[in-house]
């Protein structure tokens, strides 16, 4: 009888959670038309004309604009950006979530507005600031000239302004992750006996996996399609110190059009798998939360 009840208090609450979310058959219609509507416009409408304008002159010359020595440069260029700034930024945001989400300490919330100030500065500022500090005229140039050091106009420069805004990805897409799962696990480790890189290793990076993977798909995507701090730092030397993004601006402001959109659709591309990833991470990590609910649940 219990059961039965038990069953039935169940499935009421169940009918009254769809009432409660549940919306008129033209409602939904329009939301998902104005949904569509606005994706086609600002998204699918753009995409497809990049790589229109990019074979448009055929594939022998969008083939020639990407094997191009300047553009092969600059595709290297952000790829080197790109693989230096990714575990740096993996180091720090996971060590600024672990410290947030676990401890408790003076200046917990300076730290977490520190991790925001990406958000909120310009990234032409953040290039800038770099130049301030590294240029030839900065505070430190004339110490990197004695030394024959460049950071400026250099990979050096390019890559600590991609890390400048770059960095907050992983750690702001683990603090709450880490914050909602508690410290239970890694306290009962600690009873246990495990050391710290113990309980790093086999506990919390185990429960953040998924978490962590797209913080790091999200921080690459930024990474490489990153423009104004980049611009800035770089001096836009041709063949030497422009990336993709930049290169894509020269070839424009040079009316070559079919180069321009040639890069522009690797660009386009590598989003669209980043996107991919996206969706597939996420999918996996709503399955991994249901998988581990109580089947009476």
């Amino acid at each position: 009888m219990s059961t039965t009840v038990s069953q039935l208090a169940h499935y009421n609450a169940k009918v009254a959670r769809s009432r409660a979310t549940s919306e008129p058959a033209w409602v939904r219609w329009s939301l998902i038309i104005i949904a569509l509507l606005f994706l086609s416009l600002f998204l699918f409408i753009p995409l497809a004309a990049v790589f229109t304008e990019a074979l448009r002159k055929g594939f022998e010359t969008y083939i020639a604009a990407l094997v191009e020595p300047d553009a092969l440069s600059a595709i290297k260029l952000t790829l080197i950006a790109a693989a230096i700034s990714l575990p740096l930024n993996l180091v720090f945001g996971v060590a600024a979530a672990w410290a947030i989400a676990k401890f408790e300490f003076k200046g917990k919330s300076i730290l977490i507005t520190l991790i925001d100030l990406p958000f909120a500065v310009s990234p032409v500022i953040a290039g800038l600031i770099y130049v301030l500090i590294f240029g030839l005229q900065g505070w430190f140039g004339e110490w990197l000239i004695d030394h024959d050091l460049k950071v400026i106009f250099a990979i050096p420069g390019i890559v600590l302004a991609t890390i400048f805004v770059t960095f907050p990805f992983i750690a702001r897409e683990l603090i709450p992750l880490m914050q909602a799962q508690g410290k239970e696990e890694e306290e009962a480790g600690l009873v246990l006996g495990a050391s710290g890189w113990q309980i790093l290793w086999h506990i919390t990076l185990p429960n953040i996996k998924w978490g962590l993977l797209y913080g790091v798909i999200l921080t690459n995507a930024r990474a490489m399609g990153e423009f104004g701090a980049v611009s800035v730092v770089s001096g836009h030397i041709r063949g030497m110190t422009n990336t993709m993004p930049l290169h894509v601006e020269i070839l424009y402001n040079e009316y070559n059009y079919a180069a321009a959109f040639a890069v522009a659709s690797l660009l386009a591309f590598l989003a669209l798998v980043t996107l991919a990833l996206k969706s597939y991470i996420e999918w996996q990590s709503a399955h991994s939360v249901i998988a581990a609910k109580p089947v009476d649940e």
